[in-house]
C-alpha cells in the first residue's frame, strides 16, 4: 500500500490575509498537483503569524514560529513560495530562513540533522526578474539545513515587467507553469516517498 505523505506549503506574501495572494494561489496549486500522488497538504501564510527575529528555535514572548516549526518538522515536503520584490526574495521568506537555521543543531535520534530526509520545492512569482536567483538562494538555505531537492524543483511565474497583471489575475494557469508544477509535485513526492522508507545513513 502506498504511504500517504504529508506537505506544508509556507507562502510569504507581503500581504496578510484575507488579501488575494499569488504566492498563495501558486502554492495552492502545488499542493493539489502533489494530492495526485496521495501528499496530503496544508498551507499557512507567515505574515498572518508572529515569527520573531532570530536564529533560535523559540525566540519567546509573542513569537508563533515554535508552532509554525512544528508543522514543519511533521510535514515529508515543504513547499516554500515567496513574491520577487526588487530583485530579490521577499523579507517574510527571508525571516523564515533564518528561523529554519535553528535546525542545524538539532538531531533525531540517530545523530542526525533532524531535517534529513525531508524534501523542498521552491516557487517564485512575481512582475520582475529574479526567479532563477531566487530559487537558488531558496535552495542553498534549506539544503543547508537538511532538506534534499529533487530534479527540476522549482516552479515560478514571471509576469511582463512594471506591469499590474499578477499571476491571481490570470484566467488560467499558463502551460509551463503546469508542466513545471506537475514535474515538481511528481518528483518531490516519488524522492521524499524513497527517503521515507530507506533514509540518508546515520554517522
Amino acid at each position: 500500500m502506498t504511504k500517504t505523505l504529508t506537505a506544508l506549503a509556507i507562502t510569504c506574501s507581503l500581504k496578510p490575509s484575507p488579501a488575494e495572494s499569488s504566492s498563495d494561489l501558486l502554492g495552492s496549486q502545488i499542493l493539489d498537483a502533489l494530492a495526485d500522488h496521495d501528499v496530503t497538504g496544508s498551507l499557512v501564510r507567515a505574515v498572518d503569524h508572529v515569527i520573531s527575529p532570530g536564529v533560535e528555535a523559540d525566540m519567546g514572548g509573542d513569537d508563533e514560529w515554535p508552532t509554525l516549526r512544528q508543522r514543519v518538522l511533521a510535514a515529508d515536503i515543504l513547499v516554500f513560495v515567496t513574491p520577487t520584490w526588487m530583485g530579490q526574495h521577499s523579507s517574510v521568506a527571508q525571516r523564515v530562513l533564518e528561523r529554519l537555521d535553528a535546525e542545524l543543531a538539532e538531531t533525531d535520534e540517530q545523530g542526525r540533522p533532524i531535517l534529513f530526509d525531508k524534501v523542498a520545492i521552491a516557487a517564485v512569482v512575481g512582475n520582475e526578474d529574479g526567479a532563477h536567483h531566487i530559487a537558488a538562494i531558496l535552495f542553498q538555505g534549506l539544503n543547508d539545513v537538511g532538506f534534499t531537492i529533487p530534479a527540476q524543483g522549482s516552479v515560478y511565474w514571471n509576469g511582463e515587467a512594471m506591469q499590474t497583471v499578477d499571476y491571481k489575475d490570470l484566467s488560467k494557469t499558463p502551460e509551463k507553469v503546469a508542466q513545471a508544477t506537475s514535474t515538481a509535485a511528481r518528483n518531490a513526492a516519488h524522492l521524499a516517498r524513497t527517503l521515507s522508507e530507506s533514509g540518508y545513513p546515520a554517522e
